[in-house]
């Protein structure tokens, strides 16, 4: 199988901007290999066109990973020092270098940015070069008069020069845009898009179908967020924002690890439970500090540990909207594939997925509760159906609008058994999942403020061997330390990816996670739980009472204080594990009672 699929286009003009007399014309070049995509029209909100779109153009183009330095510059100062060399010696010292530090990173084609012309409206979507932020801008059709179109789905020809030309477009200045796949066509190219990088695009659009916990925010809740993000530079972890989320009360955000406490002005939280969700990645905020000035309100959507989280911006009535996805993690990091693995849904999905895409080209955007109606299947099969849909490039989610929309993202749909997984090793992964008892926890150690440390068994009945994974999961949701007995880890370490008995005693633990907050609601489940650690916290005016319950066999361990202050802490001894148990699960009520919120429960 190949790792590309191949994908042709064909621009008739490059993108570009003309100023004069008084006024701009901005011309999008986009492919015409798939029919005539269109519009034309003046630009009602020229202040709101140029900042909205440059926006989404900073999370096309940002990157976070680590960056080496030129090779170059090391040669340059053996020069200055007055060390000569031939250019044999020079090129031997270059090619040891790169063996030691590592090779360039090589550029690989991606798609374009996606751009979507419907009756009701303009829709650009972008996928950052790190692979960790997704942003839909939708820009309604009543923004444009005169407006001319030729609806469609094609990719936009982009370059550097004409991002920067457009990003000194003058708000005073009456601007007409074109949208157009016309012209003296060039021969079609053929690019080749990793299955990887798909696989990434649509799986962070697919996350956004999931039932979210939603905060509300207002213009000045971001902005105060934005100003501290730039002014305080963090320089030990954590690096997180935390939500602090209690029923009927405004949202609170806390910036780590200076304790800031933001106190929000949006609509109080309509949720029922009290919750504390942590969030990282967020230095990626600052690309939103464009469009700023636009936002009437903002909505958090928050997923899950390990799924993207979702700011959906309002621009105000017919104005539009900016959708934007972080993941947390740049270049898909492998801690994540647990996270993701929920999102591929069963092969029941299949029988309704082409029902559901037939019914929304029907109909058009849709919210979720028309189409159940509609499909009339059970709420749970449509929403697979959809899901489905989202990993095959035909559909897409307004978060703003909660709406499903079509959308054409290649000339036929994606094979989802090609993006299924990852790579090989996460194929071979989830075999070993398959086998019953294959893989075992068999410690799980809570080390506090520096995370949990993992240790499992593998029991791989093709290579006839049991292997012992472990690996350190830090308070960022990142895998730290790992180790393995197999052949591949001792042959090069994590540097080639994980293996893939690491990967399997990572999504073993993230699925006994999830299985496990669902059975500790019930007597059954607490009945089975002999070992865990819950944290609740609760706030009492500008600081944070954190208690640390453990259960441990017949002990029950409690830490308590102030965050980031000395802790006092309690142990208690029991005759029997049942006994220490019904202590530890009290201890918990007890605290629930008292106003503390579970900051280790998982979104659902």
């Amino acid at each position: 199988m190949s790792a590309v699929r191949d994908v042709k286009v064909q621009y008739a003009a490059p993108s570009a901007l003309k100023a004069g007399d008084g006024r701009a014309e901005v011309t999008l070049g986009v492919d015409g290999s798939r029919g005539p995509v269109g519009l034309r029209g003046t630009v009602k909100a020229p202040a709101l066109f140029r900042d909205a779109l440059m926006t989404a153009f900073d999370v096309l183009g940002s990157d976070l990973r680590y960056k080496r330095k030129d090779l170059a510059t090391y040669l340059a100062y053996l020069t200055k020092q007055g060390k000569k060399a031939n250019k044999e010696i020079w090129e031997a010292q270059k090619k040891f270098l790169e063996q030691q530090l590592g090779n360039e990173e090589q550029p690989r084609h991606v798609l374009e940015p996606v751009l979507t012309v419907t009756p009701d409206e303009l829709s650009l979507e972008v996928f950052s070069r790190d692979e960790s932020s997704y942003a839909r801008l939708a820009l309604p059709s009543s923004l444009f008069e005169g407006r001319e179109v030729a609806h469609g789905t094609a990719t936009l020809s982009l370059d550097e020069a004409f991002i920067a030309r457009f990003e000194r477009l003058r708000s005073w200045q009456p601007v007409s845009l074109e949208v157009t796949s016309r012209g003296d066509a060039p021969a079609a190219q053929t690019k080749q898009v990793p299955w990887a990088w798909l696989r990434n695009f649509v799986q962070v659009q697919s996350a956004a179908t999931l039932p979210a916990v939603v905060a509300e925010l207002a213009p000045i809740d971001l902005y105060n967020l934005l100003f501290v993000l730039r002014t305080r530079a963090a320089k030990k972890p954590p690096r997180g924002l935390r939500f602090e989320l209690v029923p009927g009360a405004q949202p609170r955000i806390v910036i780590e690890p200076f304790e800031t406490v933001l106190e929000c002005h949006g609509a109080p939280w309509a949720g029922k439970t009290p919750r504390v969700v942590r969030l990282f990645g967020r230095q990626r905020l600052l690309s939103l500090a464009r469009a700023l000035p636009h936002v009437k309100s903002a909505k958090v959507h928050l997923f899950g540990a390990g799924l993207p989280v979702f700011w959906a911006l309002d621009f105000g009535a017919d104005k539009g909207s900016l959708t934007v996805g972080y993941t947390g993690w740049t270049d898909s990091g492998w801690s994540s594939a647990s996270a993701f693995d929920a999102l591929m849904p069963g092969a029941s999905a299949e029988t309704l997925a082409d029902k559901a895409h037939g019914t929304l080209l029907t109909r058009g955007p849709s919210a979720f509760d028309e189409l159940v109606k509609a499909l009339g299947a059970p709420a749970k099969e449509v929403r697979a159906a959809l899901q489905l849909e989202c990993l095959r490039g035909r559909v897409v989610f307004d978060l703003v609008k909660s709406q499903y929309r079509p959308r054409q993202l290649l000339d036929t749909p994606i094979d989802v058994s090609l993006i299924r997984f990852g790579g090989e090793r996460e194929k071979l992964a989830h075999r070993l999942l398959e086998g019953a008892g294959a893989v075992r926890l068999t410690k799980v150690h809570d080390l506090g403020s520096e995370g949990t440390e993992l240790s499992g068994e593998v029991e791989d009945l093709e290579a006839r061997r049991t292997f012992t994974p472990g690996f350190t999961l830090d308070p960022e949701g990142r895998v730290r330390g790992a180790s393995c007995t197999c052949l591949h880890f001792k042959r090069s370490g994590t540097r080639e990816g994980p293996c893939e008995h690491l990967l399997a005693l990572r999504l073993f633990h993230q699925r006994r996670q999830l299985h496990d907050e669902a059975a500790r609601l019930t007597p059954e489940g607490r009945a089975l739980i002999r070992a865990e650690t819950r944290t609740y916290v609760r706030r009492e005016g500008t600081s944070e009472l954190v208690y640390r319950v453990s259960l441990d066999d017949k002990l029950v361990r409690v830490v308590w204080g102030p965050r980031h202050q000395e802790a006092r802490q309690q142990r208690t001894w029991f005759d029997s594990d049942a006994q220490a148990r019904d202590a530890y699960f009290a201890r918990l009520d007890g605290l629930t009672r008292d106003g503390f919120i579970d900051a280790d429960a998982q979104l659902g």
